[in-house]
């Protein structure tokens, strides 16, 4: 009863963390906990046997969630470890417990072990033929990864904001764009409901709409770390859809499968010079909607505006510009939003973040009868010096607004952007990473040593797929080799290191007794006098033959003859099968040499 109501109560600990969604973190959490209950109805070596045995499915599990070195090497030290015990307890079952190896001379035999299979493992990463898309996928999260997606509510970024892990790498070739140009663009937002900013699902069916480029272009690459949704980012803005993704109708792109793994992109892009110059009825509308009933004073100030402008609806952003700039900080301690927060926001709190800043400002546009959106992604990025790329943070990421102008289209417009620089309080402001670590001046090189490192890991491991297999003999001289060719290059390699296995296994095949090794070996020293022991003679019958033929040599070997006895056959004799006479016995019969002097 203790235990199923420990076990109960385990369960309901995960799931209130998880929620009532089953994913591949809570199948995780749910073989952790399973795995630490185990032990409490473990009694017998069978049980033991057992729980190591399902114990060796959790390093594995551990790649469903990251597949980092970092992973990789726990999951090897788990795995080596599981295996020493298993030996061990193969040694119990066998009644061979006179002599426990120490650890690390366990932990070496099970090193010799894996060693032998190392030849076949690697022939199977690097030869075995890949699939271009995979026969199965896994289950999402439970608990999502930190990411943009397709809505914005009031600051649930915080927790993106003050996260400083990497959620992409660039690497350009050519020409790379300013800091303070790179808006990486991923989901539109259109609707607005008073409290929560989405992304409308027909957008997927429209095509990408006319852009004019400035006449710059940037051929980049991005390494987009896993996030289990579909939302791509690009630079603003990309010229097509790579590969497995389609450009919306606002620009934004979205992969065709989850991006539950690490994911390269090959992208071109080009800032705007006009942006669908041209809108359609039906968008405008879109981007002009706002929910009844919410945002009095912000609606009257926006028409006010345009009594005031006229026409001009560039004066109008300007003067929403101005007006930030003068009045509005930015910070990111902020209180809850409340039914009219935008008008909270302009005319009373005055202070927030990107989102705060972005939602409301599309709201004014729009009461003024300015189509606007909300452009999520991130902002900026640091470049590591030493690999020559571009990382950008989770922290990175940012909201921001596009404004529909006439003869001009869609335009860009950052009203985060606007805030003078003696307003901005408590930000994460491009702080390089590694700056605040406990290093102090060294913080910033370990974190780039260490993201150097991960990406080279991302690129040589988790980067091989199956187009880069077909291409990883072009050095010899083959552009491609197809499945066919890889399936003869894996069978011939896989025959190899079968082979290699069974001549290390039989060269393995000794005697697992240490101490009767030990002796064997000391036997055949004596093959140089003539004088080895027959496979027939016992130890006391072969010393006493030594005695006969050389009395000179059984003098130093006569001591050892009896301690091996009394260890073999001895066993009433107290203190004789112990570990530490054992090992004391085996470092004297190895180190036992007849002397030259009597050849």
């Amino acid at each position: 009863m203790l235990r199923l109501l420990l076990t109960l109560l385990v369960v309901a600990a995960i799931l209130s963390v998880s929620g009532v969604r089953f994913g591949r973190d809570t199948g995780c959490a749910l073989l952790a906990a399973m795995l630490a209950i185990k032990p409490s109805e473990t009694a017998k070596l069978r049980d033991a046997r057992s729980l190591i045995g399902f114990a060796l499915f959790a390093p594995f599990a551990t790649f469903l969630l990251d597949q980092g070195p970092l992973s990789l090497t726990l999951g090897l030290a788990a795995a080596i470890g599981a295996l020493a015990a298993l030996q061990r307890f193969a040694d119990l079952e066998a009644g061979d417990a006179k002599f426990n190896l120490p650890l690390r001379s366990r932990l070496r035999s099970v090193m010799q072990l894996v060693l032998i299979g190392l030849p076949l493992a690697l022939a199977t990463f690097w030869l075995f033929p890949r699939l271009a898309s995979p026969m199965w996928g896994v289950p999402d999260r439970a608990i999502a990864k930190p990411g943009l997606s397709d809505s914005m509510r009031p600051n649930d970024w915080l927790d993106l904001m003050i996260d400083d892990t990497p959620a992409l790498r660039a690497r350009f070739f050519g020409a790379v764009p300013r800091q303070d140009q790179m808006y990486w663009r991923g989901p539109t937002l259109w609707r607005f409901d008073g409290e929560e900013w989405t992304q409308p699902l027909w957008i997927r069916g429209l095509e990408a709409p006319e852009a004019q480029s400035a006449g710059i272009q940037w051929d980049y690459e991005l390494e987009i770390e896993p996030t289990d949704r579909r939302q791509l980012v690009a630079l603003d803005l990309p010229l097509h859809a790579p590969a497995d993704s389609e450009l919306l109708g606002d620009y934004s792109l979205r992969a065709a499968r989850p991006l539950s793994s690490l994911t390269r992109w090959r992208m071109q892009s080009a800032p705007p010079l006009r942006h669908e110059p041209k809108l359609k009825v039906m968008l405008r509308q879109v981007a002009l909607d706002l929910p009844d009933g919410f945002n009095p004073r912000t609606l009257a100030l926006a028409r006010q505006w345009r009594r005031d402008a006229g026409s001009d609806d560039a004066a109008i952003v300007r003067r929403a510009l101005e007006w930030i700039r003068a009045e509005f900080a930015y910070t990111l301690d902020t209180p809850p939003w409340g039914r009219n927060a935008v008008d909270e926001f302009l005319f009373e709190t005055k202070a927030g973040f990107c989102q705060h800043f972005s939602s409301s400002f599309v709201v004014l546009m729009r009461g003024a009868g300015i189509p606007a959106r909300v452009v999520t992604g991130y902002a900026g990025g640091y470049r590591n010096p030493l690999g020559d790329y571009w990382i950008v943070r989770q922290s990175d990421a940012h909201a921001w607004a596009e404004v529909w102008l006439p003869d001009r289209g869609w335009v860009r417009v950052d009203p985060t952007a606007a805030v003078a620089p003696e307003r901005i309080y408590d930000t994460l402001q491009d702080r390089a990473p590694g700056s605040d670590s406990v290093l102090g001046d060294f913080g910033m090189p370990a974190w780039n040593v260490r993201d150097w490192m991960r990406r080279n890991w991302n690129d040589l491991v988790l980067g091989f797929n199956a187009d880069r297999q077909s291409r990883m003999f072009k050095p010899l001289g083959l552009d491609r080799v197809d499945g066919q060719q890889l399936a003869i290059l894996f069978s011939i390699a896989a025959v190899l290191a079968l082979l290699w296995m069974t001549w290390l296994s039989a060269r393995g095949q000794r005697e697992p007794d240490p101490v009767l090794r030990a002796w064997h070996q000391l036997a055949s020293r004596y093959r140089k006098f003539g004088l080895d022991r027959m496979p027939h003679e016992t130890a006391t019958d072969w010393l006493e033959r030594v005695a006969r033929t050389r009395p000179e040599l059984a003098q130093d070997l006569r001591e050892l003859s009896h301690r091996f006895v009394n260890w073999r056959y001895a066993q009433h004799q107290p203190g004789t099968r112990n570990a530490r006479a054992a090992r004391g016995l085996v470092h004297a019969l190895r180190g036992h040499r007849p002397k030259r002097s009597h050849l």
